[in-house]
């Protein structure tokens, strides 16, 4: 079982940067591939970016490719999203997702662990 509270969104101007943190706690974190997803109202929830198990390999979404950067510090059971250059297209819940693989992957449903989300809102 893993426990996953994110942080750090807020209401922002465009062409503003913002920095999300997901803490875990549970089990090993270092075990599982995380990811962070968003949801804007009426529509499905979107891979924005996925970190293996050590960090050593990332996936963005196309959408943020270039201004968003995923990290994660085993040793303090987070994981980061720096968002840059924000656009009012970027206004969603963001949710921290942990899956049961080592591996990345952008399928919604290989995660077995959610956050309760962070609001993220950029206006224009």
């Amino acid at each position: 079982q893993v426990q996953l509270v994110e942080s750090g969104g807020g209401l922002v101007q465009a062409g503003d940067s913002l920095r999300l943190s997901c803490s875990a706690s549970g089990r090993r974190f270092s075990d599982y591939a995380m990811a962070w997803f968003r949801q804007a109202p009426g529509k499905e929830r979107e891979f924005v970016a996925g970190i293996n198990w050590g960090g050593g390999s990332v996936a963005y979404g196309d959408s943020v490719k270039g201004r968003f950067i995923i990290s994660r510090d085993n040793a303090r059971n987070t994981v980061y999203l720096q968002m840059n250059s924000l656009t009012s297209e970027d206004t969603a819940v963001y949710y921290c997702a942990a899956s049961g693989l080592i591996r990345i992957t952008r399928n919604v449903n290989e995660y077995s662990y959610w956050g309760q989300g962070t609001q993220v809102t950029v206006s224009s």
